[in-house]
């Protein structure tokens, strides 16, 4: 059985492990504040869930979902992750993360950084760019008329190939959009940010979009340019 660890435990995080549990997964949790903390989520999720310190977390997973603010990404366990699979949802805002020049210069990607501070690791972008109520709801069984489509991106193909395994069994298709340098065309405020998923960015109204709308919308962010 397949275990996922998670380096961070908020929203988006234990939204991933109630999917990855009710798809039979067994998900070990973690966060910057001790096993302890996690009691009631652990319990909310069942016996399939643990909790466990990041180092832990990162070594038992056999694919792990870095999920944390960008401030804390050199608190991401580097040596456990060494050759696996990272499914990386972090985002950059400002106001939390502080200024990254490098990213406030367009020169880089937020996964580009994760992949630099994880150097063996296997990253591929997902989840980034849905708001979690909405990661929550709209999961469906494969072939579903209403089954919703994430983006995702990466540097090894094979990588992106598993991580779509794994999307599938938590409920959603994939749109491959090119390399880890290609993913700020989701990133945050881009027309293929979170409000995508909704009807004209009203998040109390969340919709399925489809490969061509997203194609559409990454197109749109490379009309307006970096």
């Amino acid at each position: 059985m397949t275990t996922i660890g998670f380096i961070g435990s908020g929203n988006i995080g234990s939204t991933l492990a109630r999917l990855a549990v009710d798809a039979g997964y067994d998900v070990v949790m973690s966060n910057s504040r001790g096993p302890d903390t996690l009691a009631d989520l652990v319990e909310s999720l069942g016996p399939r869930a643990r909790a466990a310190t990041r180092e832990e977390a990162a070594a038992a997973g056999d694919l792990v979902v870095t999920t944390v603010p960008l401030k804390a990404l050199e608190d991401v366990p580097v040596e456990p992750l060494a050759g696996k699979l990272v499914l990386d949802t972090i985002n950059y805002y400002p106001d939390r993360d502080g200024a990254v020049p490098a990213l406030d210069e367009n020169a880089t990607t937020t996964s580009e950084l994760v992949a630099a501070h994880l150097p063996r690791a296997r990253v591929v972008k997902a989840f980034n760019n849905i708001y979690f109520e909405h990661l929550a709801s709209m999961a469906r069984p494969s072939g579903a008329d209403d089954r919703n489509t994430l983006l995702i991106a990466g540097d090894d193909e094979q990588a992106k190939t598993e991580a779509a395994g794994v999307i599938d069994a938590l409920g959603y298709d994939t749109f491959d959009t090119g390399a880890l340098a290609d993913s700020w065309r989701f990133e945050r405020d881009r027309p293929a940010y979170a409000a995508a998923y909704t009807v004209d960015g009203d998040f109390s109204r969340p919709r399925v979009n489809d490969r061509a709308g997203l194609a559409g919308l990454l197109e749109e962010s490379v009309r307006q340019g970096r």
